[in-house]
């Protein structure tokens, strides 16, 4: 069974850094694009960052742009979110989602990430 597991999140003040990581399970990881979505409070989930299969290309929302970065480590089955100088409005739950073609998708069930002073 397929499976996604985000770890990494937590308190932290402005300007602050922190790594999401996601673990992938019971699929083959590799041949999956993966992606990081986030939801703030009362608010819809929406895309930070994707990474393709196999790391080639990246892409990331305007609102992080040199600020957070994604990677994936095929040997491990897991995909990463570095993310530094944080803000209040980075605020939110983060998942992890897995992609193949238009039907295979995982999700996985969300780490916060709270930003507070």
């Amino acid at each position: 069974q397929a499976q996604l597991v985000e770890s990494g999140g937590g308190l932290v003040q402005p300007g602050g850094s922190l790594t999401l990581s996601c673990a992938a399970s019971g699929f083959n990881f590799s041949s999956f694009a993966m992606s990081w979505y986030r939801q703030p409070p009362g608010k819809q989930r929406v895309p930070v960052a994707s990474i393709g299969s196999n790391g080639e290309s990246t892409m990331y929302v305007n609102s992080v742009k040199d600020r957070f970065t994604i990677s994936r480590d095929n040997t491990k089955n897991t995909v990463y979110l570095q993310m530094s100088s944080l803000k209040y409005e980075d605020t939110a739950v983060y998942y992890c989602k897995a992609l193949r073609g238009a039907r295979e998708i995982y999700w996985g069930q969300g780490t916060q990430v709270t930003v507070f002073s």
